[in-house]
């Protein structure tokens, strides 16, 4: 039997395209994204929810208490589905990584690159995508939401697909969207990329 796996990008943060945040994890939502948590929990409210899991950082555990507050769901944390450590890139503004050679490297080449200190896009990609087939296993006919990050996110997405993590930047996933996967013995398929709301 399948599992429907929607992975969620958490809400939008104060540091969102200014500060790599990574697992600098009480960096909360901002005010913007406390509403854009709020309509992603509406437009959940209206489908049958199972199950939420979320990463351990601050901004993705407000995102799921919204979603799960909606339907009346515990939340669980998972470390699978944290952030990407970018070790000693954690906290950098953005403005401070432009020209450094192992970010560029990083951006172009993220198969094989990884931050000073960090984990390389591989082993996040196992990680989660290991979760992901480990929690589908166990929930078939089920609905379970995993609140996490971006590259989080696109690491699952390049696992499902059999993309090069190269191609990790070839798609968006935006704060607070929804991209869905059906997964089970057979293995996973992508169902939805990137739902945003109106």
């Amino acid at each position: 039997m399948t599992a429907t796996i929607l992975l969620v990008r958490h809400a939008a943060h104060g540091h969102l395209g200014a500060v790599l945040s990574g697992r600098a994890g009480e960096v909360p939502l901002s005010e913007a994204g406390v509403e854009q948590a709020r309509n992603l929990a509406r437009r959940l409210g209206a489908e049958r929810l199972d199950a939420v899991h979320t990463s351990p950082v601050r901004r993705a555990r407000e995102t799921a208490g919204a979603v799960a507050g909606v339907q009346g769901l515990p939340v669980t944390i998972a470390e699978p589905l944290d952030e990407v450590d970018f070790g000693a890139w954690t906290g950098k503004r953005f403005a401070e990584l432009q020209g450094d050679a192992l970010w560029t490297r990083w951006n172009t080449e993220r198969a094989s690159a990884a931050p000073p200190g960090g984990e390389p896009m591989r082993m996040v990609e196992a990680r989660v995508l290991a979760y992901l087939r480990s929690v589908a296993a166990a929930a078939a006919g089920l609905v379970v939401a995993m609140v996490s990050h971006a590259d989080v996110i696109r690491a699952a997405v390049c696992g499902v697909l059999g993309l090069s993590l190269d191609r990790i930047l070839s798609f968006d996933i935006d704060p607070a969207s929804v991209t869905r996967i059906e997964a089970g013995p057979w293995g996973e398929r992508l169902v939805t990329l990137n739902e945003r709301g109106v």
